[in-house]
């Protein structure tokens, strides 16, 4: 008698381990082959790794001063500012309004190449647009930018300096601003 009640014991034991167990088991086995992966990230842009400190890499530049203590969104083109130069700040100057209250924390900067931006246009289209030329730190963002990118796109410096994300030239302004609106709200730094 007392057998049976141990066999019994020990099948509740069990069938109380598969309702626990079970679902468990039947999610990491969907999950490894390859049934249902979750869609992975939910960034629209490419968060940079490892993380650089422009300061460190390059302490002549200017961006430290410019973007000390904001988020900076930064277009680099090393041509002429010709329409898809255009588009791209007019792409940042409208991702920045999409920010709402919240960006008054984020600086717009231009980085150009030899030739000079149109001064009128610039002024009459960005007003606080900050344009610059740094050589040195277009192709350290080239050099940063991966591989596999579209380059000619637009990238994202933290407060304190960091390179944090690039996105591609091609993304949704709303894609962008929901990245970093998602930053901005969690950052406790600028």
């Amino acid at each position: 008698m007392t057998e049976k009640k141990t066999t019994w014991a020990r099948v509740q034991m069990l069938l109380i381990a598969s309702v626990f167990f079970g679902p468990l088991a039947v999610a990491t086995w969907m999950y490894y082959s390859g049934g249902l992966q979750p869609a992975g990230r939910t960034n629209h842009g490419t968060l940079l790794e490892p993380i650089v400190n422009i300061a460190e890499e390059l302490p002549e530049s200017e961006i430290s001063k410019q973007g000390d203590g904001y988020w900076v969104l930064l277009y680099s083109d090393s041509e002429a500012c010709k329409e898809p130069c255009k588009e791209a700040l007019y792409t940042i100057r409208q991702s920045r309004k999409m920010l709402g209250k919240e960006m008054e924390r984020v600086k717009r900067v231009f980085l150009h190449g030899e030739s000079s931006p149109d001064t009128v246009f610039l002024a009459a289209e960005h007003a606080g647009l900050i344009t610059m030329r740094d050589d040195d730190l277009s192709k350290f963002l080239n050099n940063k930018k991966p591989a596999a990118l579209t380059a000619g796109g637009y990238f994202l410096l933290d407060p304190l300096g960091n390179l944090v994300m690039y996105f591609q030239p091609e993304i949704d302004p709303s894609d962008m601003v929901e990245d970093i609106k998602r930053l901005l709200k969690f950052s406790q730094i600028g």
